[in-house]
């Protein structure tokens, strides 16, 4: 079993900064691709970034491509995801998810944080 927990989350103005955090607990960390995923209300849950077992590779979903930075450091067992540049149609819970693979299918990750909200107004 792996245990996620997110932080970070809040109420920020377009065009500002956020930094969201995931503490993991449980299996060895390293074990495992993270990534981050986000839900807005009424809409599909939507893969937004990943980074791969030792962290020398990430992918992000095109509408957040040079504005959030994924990063992990398997010491502390975390993951973080800059969020820069924020946009209100990046308002949404933010969810860290922990799987086997290098994938942006939900299905693909078998471990689940509770999520975070995020709000950008305009």
């Amino acid at each position: 079993q792996v245990q996620l927990v997110e932080t970070g989350g809040g109420l920020v103005q377009a065009g500002g900064s956020l930094r969201l955090s995931c503490a993991a607990s449980g299996r060895t960390f390293s074990n495992y691709v993270m990534a981050w995923f986000r839900q807005a209300p009424g809409k599909e849950r939507e893969f937004v970034a990943r980074v791969s077992w030792s962290g020398d590779s990430t992918y992000y979903v095109s509408s957040v491509k040079g504005r959030f930075t994924i990063s992990r450091n398997n010491a502390k067992n975390t993951v973080w995801l800059q969020m820069n540049s924020l946009k209100p149609e990046d308002t949404a819970v933010y969810y860290c998810a922990a799987g086997d693979l290098t994938s942006r299918d939900t299905y693909s990750y078998g471990y689940w944080g509770q999520g975070t909200q995020v709000t950008v107004s305009s």
